[in-house]
């Protein structure tokens, strides 16, 4: 039987998909266990847009000591008094409840990581991989969490095939163990990666959130002639709406100083604020919603996946034409 996780949770780093994981296995692991299981709440705030007393009373202790989650993000940008509540709340955390802070590691909150970690805050590591070896390693994490053996020159081919983005490397493994049935080798990695190099899922996303429609349609065509797989291209739409909505909230800036604020390059910063030019909060709005249907059905909710993939490039492309 599952144990129940500490009631502190740290998740301590700026890579987007592995923060995503960790908050993800910490709220399976709370439901696992809980007497109402998937009724378990789990709230969601930004610490740097709260004030002290929305968090405190965030925090406050339950009258019946309920089983909840409270997820608070961004928290390397709290202010002074925010901090003192979230540190407050995880030396003495209420019953029932299971805090994940979201840190990057520096901001102005900086202080915050030593003191939660002090309190007894479990840590995940989810810094991003920039080294060559981590991300190697990454792609066979992948493969053994899906019980597939790999080569070493396969897991080689993959990084050169499909790039250095984690969303794009593991919607790679995922769908080579599952079209397979687990015998991944050089050949199925070429098979279905062999235009990667002419036409990403990127390339196809950046157009579409450009609003270049022909150009878009067109990338996508020759996408599928060339086999990318669906899941890459919609984990590219995803990508692209997703941080264009996080470029975009945060307001107009430099790039630099956002960068640090968002845990993003800065030249991905840059060119979000160039895009996001062309949106509104409800277009962009109405794309994170496209994206998230676009996500379920290419890993099976969907009859024709391609059909899926292009009536949701084509719906962004209106959103766009309509900002």
């Amino acid at each position: 039987m599952s144990e129940r996780p500490s009631a502190v949770q740290l998740v301590l780093g700026d890579e987007e998909l592995l923060i995503e994981r960790a908050i993800a296995g910490i709220v399976a692991q709370v439901r696992a266990v809980a007497p109402d299981g998937d009724a378990v709440p789990v709230d969601r705030l930004r610490a740097g847009d709260a004030n002290s007393a929305e968090l405190a009373e965030l925090l406050s202790p339950s009258l019946f000591a309920e089983d909840r989650v409270i997820v608070l993000e961004s928290a390397a940008e709290a202010g002074k008094d925010a901090v003192a509540v979230i540190t407050a709340a995880a030396s003495d955390p209420p019953d029932g409840v299971v805090l994940v802070v979201v840190h990057s590691g520096g901001g102005r909150a900086k202080a915050m990581v030593p003191a939660l970690q002090k309190a007894g805050a479990v840590t995940h590591d989810c810094a991003k991989l920039t080294k060559a070896a981590e991300r190697t390693e990454f792609v066979r994490a992948e493969f053994r969490a899906a019980g597939v053996r790999v080569s070493g020159e396969v897991v080689q081919v993959i990084l050169e095939s499909v790039g250095s983005e984690l969303r794009e490397l593991a919607a790679a493994c995922s769908q080579l163990a599952s079209d397979t049935g687990g015998k991944v080798d050089i050949a199925a990695v070429r098979r279905y990666y062999s235009g990667k190099a002419e036409v990403s899922g990127f390339d196809v996303a950046e157009l579409a959130v450009a609003g270049e429609r022909s150009a878009a349609m067109e990338a996508l065509r020759w996408a599928n002639d060339r086999g990318v797989a669906h899941v890459l291209l919609a984990d590219a739409l995803a990508d692209s709406v997703h941080t264009i909505a996080r470029v975009g909230s945060a307001g107009r800036g430099d790039p630099f100083a956002l960068a640090q604020q968002l845990g993003m390059p800065p030249w991905k910063v840059k060119k979000a604020q160039a895009q996001a030019r062309g949106w509104t909060p409800a277009t962009i709005g109405a794309a994170l919603q496209v994206v998230a249907t676009l996500n379920a059905d290419v890993k099976g909710g969907a009859a024709d996946a391609s059909y899926a993939v292009e009536s949701a490039l084509a719906r962004i492309l209106e959103l766009r034409g309509a900002s």
